[in-house]
């Protein structure tokens, strides 16, 4: 009993492994017209159930949208066919035929596609379209004509539809088979004698068709051939073939020819009619048209050669006969090519942007130039307008490309407009033309260049940090990224510090770079100051601006900045310590009796601007009013107003302003405490002076500043022991008036420069002043050198103040010279004096 289950297992798992690899579907097959009760297939066995498992798990067939005419046993499990199966009916002319069918097993639920083939047997016969067909021909038709029959039809498929045709033996016909496709074949009826109406006026014929199916089937179709009477001459043309030629230019309802048909009938058999049958290509349909009565052929649209060059029709005359017989003969239409197409140009390829490096020889585009013309009138001829930078080269026919002939260069064209231009050899020479747009990309070829070489910038000092000193522009004819400049001041330059025209090796204030001063921006171009200039410390800096570009490589341009800084006023005149002054108060000596414009000090102060804003004046702020003392308004030197008194008392406080020309004017103040002494202490304290000044002499000229007494002192002096003295020096004096004389008369030692075509930097010590085109006069004396502090500036001097110092402010040169003259003779006779005084009174002099 085991082994009876495990065989069973076996078998089951047999099927299904059997079942699975067939992809789960059972196939049969069936011929058709099979009797009710035909076993298909044994179902129920296919699908691995046991005997009587079909029944009790209810194997039955899914019912389908239409009766699929088999059936499943109940108690079998097998297949059978339960009604008439027709495949034509089933599946028409389709092969295969095959039926797909469900089976349904429950306990558990299972569905089984089962495939049903049904197979064709030759059940169909034949069958043509009608019973009998009549046909009617002329008794005049020669042998050899044909006349097409319609074939039979076999609802099977195969070889059972495969179909061959027999004709009735008829001494006037015969059938001829012609194939229409591999299974389709089509007979015709071919006359094979003359026909002879009175003798035969009709001809029955069967026509059989035979399957190939064994045993084959049969189909038949009775011929009955009428032979008819009369007219028996079919029209003739006088040529079988018309050939014409015309220009395409020939305009709509030009005679094309004149047909013509006879017929050897008479009457009305001779009336013979003319129509266009046959047209190639189709197009000539349109092209002409012609008269059914004369045989005129007219043009009834326009010719094109290029389109068609030939038209081929079937021209039929037919007469009025019963039957109606025709003729038939062909007419060739030859369209003659004129020159009524332009060249056409196109485009077949276009590479662009080119690059304005592209070497020479460079494809810029591929043509296509054609001509639908023939002949002279379709060879063309091509160019190129403008002839550069580009040209044409052909590359087989009809086929040109337009390369690079000479440089390009973008920043001179940008863009080309380029036009090709084609003509045609016909007469007239038809012309055409393509515009090409040919734009030239950038390449990094130029360096950016600054609107000047040298800039020039002017600064005042004391600007605010940041403030905008210039603007740079580099300019730069590439474009995008590779005109794209940017600047930077180049640390390279050179840097400026301390006076102007100073180097890292003059010392003073020490080398800065350019950089620690100015900067510029990057991208505006815009130079301005990182700190607050000072005149003081750089009057010029000069360094370089660097524009470079963006490009690949990138390219630079250099500009030179000159900054000249202009000077504030913004430092106060500076009063220098006279020798041996350790207070800030100055001191001199003035004798009683000292007569009007005796000199007694002079004033120094230094101011560290330059030009209007170092350029100092001296005013006496106290005392106000007439008092004894007056100060040089541009000088600084303190002389007596009018004639000292004992009304003035022994000590004169002066407090002295010093100012200078800026906007707005800075000052400084200096207290000058002058002693009035009698004449001989007035010259001790000279002597007493003069000696401190000698032993000062060398740091005095250094500072070239301080409170220095005047000589009137000692003039006074000596004029007080001149009047003592005076009878016993008159011949002294007498010689001293000859020497004045001759002081007076010889030529001066002033020296006189006139105007410099540069400018004129004087210095002294009371400050610097810079101006061109200016008169200088320096006054050279014979005790010393020439004196450097007494500048006369006559062009540009400022208008005297009203009043009367103005003799004072301002003296004609004249005047100083004659007032130094006088000073030295003074001087010189006060010497001849003392030297008299120490000759007679030995002792005195001695005290």
């Amino acid at each position: 009993m085991g082994e009876r289950c495990c065989a069973a297992l076996v078998r089951v798992l047999v099927l299904q492994a059997a079942w699975a690899l067939s992809g789960g579907q059972v196939r049969y097959s069936v011929p058709e017209e099979a009797k009710a009760g035909t076993v298909v297939g044994r179902l129920a066995q296919d699908l691995g159930l046991e005997a009587g498992e079909a029944e009790a798990r209810r194997l039955r067939l899914v019912a389908q949208g239409r009766r699929a005419s088999v059936e499943v046993s109940g108690a079998s499990g097998a297949l059978l066919v339960s009604s008439r199966l027709d495949r034509e009916e089933l599946c028409g002319k389709s092969a295969p035929c095959a039926l797909r069918l469900e089976v349904l097993l429950e306990r558990p639920l299972r569905v089984f596609h089962v495939q049903l083939e049904v197979t064709d047997i030759n059940d169909n016969a034949p069958v043509f379209p009608a019973a009998r067909k009549n046909l009617s021909i002329a008794e005049s038709s020669v042998p050899g004509s044909s006349f097409p029959l319609e074939g039979a039809s076999d609802a099977d498929i195969g070889a059972n539809a495969q179909l061959t045709y027999t004709l009735s033996p008829s001494e006037h016909f015969s059938l001829d088979l012609q194939k229409s496709n591999e299974r389709n074949i089509e007979p015709e009826l071919v006359l094979t004698k003359s026909l002879d109406r009175e003798t035969i006026p009709v001809h029955r014929l069967v026509l059989t068709a035979t399957d190939g199916g064994r045993p084959s089937l049969t189909g038949t179709m009775e011929l009955v051939i009428s032979v008819l009477d009369a007219n028996d001459n079919a029209p003739q043309f006088n040529q079988s073939v018309y050939k014409v030629q015309l220009p395409e230019s020939a305009g709509v309802g030009t005679l094309v020819t004149r047909v013509n048909a006879t017929d050897a009938d008479e009457g009305i058999n001779s009336e013979v009619k003319y129509t266009v049958t046959n047209f190639i290509p189709p197009s000539g349909k349109d092209v002409i048209s012609i008269n059914p009565n004369t045989g005129e052929i007219h043009l009834t649209a326009a010719l094109d050669f290029e389109e068609v060059k030939v038209f081929n029709f079937r021209i039929e005359a037919r007469d009025m006969g019963t039957p109606p017989l025709s003729g038939h003969c062909k007419l060739v239409l030859e369209v003659v090519d004129v020159n009524d197409n332009a060249p056409e140009v196109w485009v077949t390829s276009l590479s662009v942007p080119v690059a304005e490096d592209a070497s020479v020889g460079t494809v810029v585009a591929l043509l296509s130039v054609s001509d639908r013309d023939s002949g002279e009138n379709g060879r063309v001829r091509c160019w190129v307008w403008p002839a550069s930078p580009f040209g044409l080269e052909a590359t087989f026919l009809g086929s040109y490309s337009l390369v690079l002939r000479e440089a390009l260069d973008r920043e001179r064209v940008s863009e080309y407009e380029v036009e090709v231009r084609a003509e045609d050899g016909g007469a007239p020479a038809l012309r055409a033309r393509r515009g090409l747009r040919v734009p030239v990309s950038d390449v990094n070829d130029n360096a950016p260049l600054f609107a000047q070489a040298v800039y020039t910038v002017l600064a005042r000092e004391n600007n605010a940090a940041g403030a905008e000193l210039a603007r740079l522009w580099a300019r730069d004819p590439d474009e995008a990224a590779n005109g794209r400049v940017s600047y930077s001041v180049w640390d390279g330059g050179l840097g400026v510090g301390g006076a102007a025209g100073s180097s890292p090796s003059s010392g003073g204030m020490g080398w800065r770079p350019a950089s620690s001063y100015v900067s510029v921006d990057a991208e505006s171009g815009r130079l301005w100051a990182l700190q607050p200039l000072d005149y003081e410390e750089l009057q010029v800096l000069q360094f370089e601006v660097r524009a470079v570009d963006a490009g690949e490589p990138a390219l630079s341009g250099n500009a030179t900045v000159q900054l000249f800084v202009l000077d504030e006023n913004d430092n106060a005149p500076a009063l220098l310590p006279a020798a041996g002054s350790a207070s800030g108060t100055l001191w001199a000596w003035a004798a009683w009796g000292a007569p009007a414009g005796q000199v007694v000090a002079k004033i120094r102060a230094v101011d560290a601007d330059s030009g209007y804003n170092a350029w100092l004046r001296y005013e006496l702020c106290e005392p106000r009013g007439k008092g004894p003392f007056r100060v040089g308004l541009y000088s600084g030197e303190v002389s007596t107003a009018r004639a000292l008194d004992e009304a003035d008392g022994p000590r004169q406080r002066l407090l002295i302003v010093v100012r200078d020309h800026g906007e707005p004017a800075r000052s400084a103040t200096a207290t000058l405490s002058v002693s009035l002494l009698e004449a001989a202490e007035a010259a001790l304290a000279a002597g007493s002076s003069a000696a401190a000044s000698s032993s000062s002499s060398s740091a005095v000229s250094r500072s070239a500043a301080g409170a220095e007494l005047g000589p009137g002192a000692a003039s006074a002096a000596t004029n007080v022991w001149l009047v003592v003295a005076i009878c016993a020096v008159s011949s002294l004096f007498l010689l001293a008036v000859v020497l004045y004389g001759a002081s007076r008369w010889a030529p001066r030692a002033a020296v006189l420069s006139g105007p410099g075509p540069t400018t004129l930097v004087c210095a002294s010590e009371v400050g610097s002043w810079s101006y061109s085109q200016r008169h200088s006069r320096s006054l050279c004396v014979a005790d010393g050198a020439a004196k450097s502090d007494l500048m006369v500036f006559s062009p540009n001097f400022p208008p005297p103040p009203p009043g009367p110092a103005a003799k004072d402010t301002q003296p004609e040169p004249s005047a100083l010279l004659d007032t130094v003259s006088g000073n030295t003779l003074l001087n010189f006779t006060s010497f001849l004096l003392l030297l008299a005084l120490f000759l007679l009174c030995p002792e005195q002099s001695v005290l």
